[in-house]
């Protein structure tokens, strides 16, 4: 007898496929998020879940008395209670490595639209007022040859330092738990303090998880610290950075910019100042979202889930569940 899935988002007929060579599965199709009355009725007899993100608590797990595994359909796990999932012997997998390349390019198109201002003068452009841009409205920022700050150098944080130094000659800082000394001597990057990067920075990025270290790891203290025309770049998770500091901080003229693919409210409210400044860039949070990259994510979470109902080893377990193998 096949185990049974439960599929909580529309994927490919290739990915549907796959699963459904192994697995009894039912799958929700609908465009908008299954909604939690609908889920906590369908995990009820399954021993696997694939979603892109599953807030895991008590009352959650109680309904799914068989599950063995939790195959997200993302990156960040930050929702899932690991400790909660031990005591339950329940696996929870992600999709690293497959969206590397992805983010770092929207990663480097923030730095370009936020530092040559490229979404306000698109804007110029079409409301007709070529003609009328005075040259303190145009002139922007170079990014060649500028020194680029890398606040978490991961995965992503490798390719965007491949971007920086070999696309754009510039010269790459990184702050890290630990050093990365081949990437350093493959890049030629240098490893500095926080403040040090701050410092230094014409560009500073956040690619960092969120945990409890990194919550509000840029606030006031540290947007202080950056220079008058740097611009920070946050494409990794929104509470990384104090949203009411960095409001402040751009208000005031301490920072340049900001390009933002996240925010510490998701979905951003109509009334958040950050979307009323000409000199902020903003993406819905789509760091991963091309045609290939979510395809890669959803067969990855699909290998991975096949994997955990059939005996297999999961290949892309988190590291907090990696002893319940």
């Amino acid at each position: 007898m096949k185990p049974k899935v439960f599929i909580a988002k529309p994927v490919s007929q290739q990915v549907e496929d796959y699963i459904a060579g192994h697995c009894d599965y039912r799958i929700w199709r609908e465009e908008e998020s299954i909604p939690n009355d609908i889920l906590f009725d369908e995990i009820k007899d399954v021993q696997g879940l694939m979603i892109p993100k599953a807030k895991v608590t008590e009352n959650f797990i109680k309904q799914a008395p068989n599950l063995k595994i939790i195959s997200h359909i993302s990156v960040g796990y930050d929702t899932l209670d690991t400790d909660l999932m031990a005591d339950y012997n329940i696996i929870g997998t992600h999709t690293p490595y497959v969206l590397d390349d992805t983010v770092a390019d929207l990663i480097f198109g923030l730095i370009l639209s936020s530092s040559r201002r490229i979404s306000q003068l698109d804007q110029y452009v079409k409301v007709g007022k070529w003609d009328k841009l005075d040259e303190p409205t145009f002139l922007s920022k170079d990014v060649h040859h500028s020194t680029l700050g890398i606040i978490g150098m991961g995965r992503i944080g490798e390719q965007v330092a491949k971007r920086a130094t070999q696309g754009f000659d510039m010269n790459v800082l990184y702050y890290n738990r630990n050093a990365r000394p081949e990437v350093e001597k493959k890049y030629g990057l240098k490893k500095e303090s926080l403040e040090q990067l701050l410092n230094k920075s014409d560009f500073v990025l956040t690619m960092v998880p969120l945990t409890e270290e990194t919550q509000h790891l840029i606030g006031e203290r540290e947007l202080k610290q950056m220079k008058e025309d740097a611009i920070l770049i946050n494409a990794s998770r929104g509470q990384v950075v104090d949203e009411k500091a960095l409001i402040h901080a751009l208000g005031e003229g301490m920072i340049g910019g900001a390009g933002l693919d996240v925010f510490e409210n998701e979905p951003v409210e109509p009334s958040n100042p950050l979307l009323k400044m000409d000199n902020v860039v903003t993406t819905p949070h789509i760091g991963s979202a091309t045609a290939q990259a979510r395809e890669a994510m959803a067969m990855k979470a699909a290998e991975n889930l096949v994997a955990g109902v059939t005996g297999g080893k999961p290949e892309n377990v988190v590291e907090e569940l990696k002893h319940l193998l």
